[in-house]
């Protein structure tokens, strides 16, 4: 077993606390996943783990693993360390007792593995990791072949995104591309793009969701990037009141997905 660290000057502790940093995360090709729930659905995703840091006086680290994990995900690497030098991986005020390294996975669009009419979710420009993570918690439930993230300002292992889909991240397929090259990958595999248009014609009752789709969402403070709003791409609008002009991303997101599941058991 691992000694114990109690330094803040630890030499691995200041180089893991960089990882807090979103351009060491993307310089790196590591992340950090803090809180238990997260962590145990990072592994049971498939996620890399380098290393787990604990507190060993809230944590019996044998005991956890042997009720959280499989028997073959029980041989992740473990460091125990004080509260105190945990709080240096940690972000912000919840505290559970436990961080870990993991790798940072492919995000190509080449990586995704399609069945056949495949539901899929672009996110475009979104700039609010917790929107994110909502919506990759909502994609998880239904389910979905992917979310592809389209010009996005912030990268899919943000710690408020993994926190926002309560670690279910892991458990979707996602891909990080332009505009350009999404469109050119939904083309090509013959997938219908329905992009959320306020000034749409069709509502998504309308439509034809249950074959091969793409439901595009913008960021809710500028909307769409003009690739999206060739003709030859459909609009869908969510009906709403005049007195509402816009749902928040995560919600239409929502929305949008389970109408499109109701539509294919339906058919089924």
């Amino acid at each position: 077993m691992a000694s114990l660290i109690t330094s803040l000057q630890n030499v691995r502790l200041k180089s893991l606390s960089k990882l807090r940093d979103t351009k060491h995360r993307k310089r790196e090709k590591r992340f950090l996943i803090d809180g238990q729930r997260e962590i145990r659905q990072a592994i049971q995703g498939g996620i890399a783990i380098e290393e787990v840091w604990y507190d060993p006086e809230r944590i019996d680290w044998e005991g956890w693993c042997q009720k959280e994990l499989t028997q073959s995900a029980q041989s992740v690497d473990s460091q125990p360390a004080t509260a105190e030098v945990l709080a240096r991986l940690e972000y912000g005020d919840r505290s559970e007792g436990m961080v870990a390294v993991a790798r940072t996975p492919s995000l190509l669009l080449s990586d995704l593995k399609l069945k056949a009419a495949p539901l899929i979710v672009v996110l475009d420009g979104v700039e609010k990791p917790g929107n994110i993570g909502a919506v990759c918690r909502t994609a998880a439930a239904a389910d979905i072949a992917a979310i592809i993230l389209s010009d996005c300002r912030c990268e899919p292992f943000n710690p408020n995104a993994i926190r926002a889909s309560l670690g279910l991240i892991f458990h979707v397929p996602v891909a990080v591309a332009s505009a350009q090259e999404t469109i050119s990958f939904l083309n090509q595999h013959q997938i219908t793009i329905f992009a959320a248009r306020v000034q749409a014609a069709d509502s998504p009752y309308r439509l034809n969701l249950s074959e091969g789709t793409a439901l595009v969402l913008g960021s809710e403070a500028e909307g769409l990037g003009g690739a999206w709003l060739e003709d030859k791409i459909k609009g869908i609008r969510i009906p709403m009141a005049d007195v509402v002009d816009s749902l928040n991303v995560s919600v239409s997101a929502a929305i949008l997905v389970y109408e499109a599941v109701r539509q294919r058991s339906v058919k089924r």
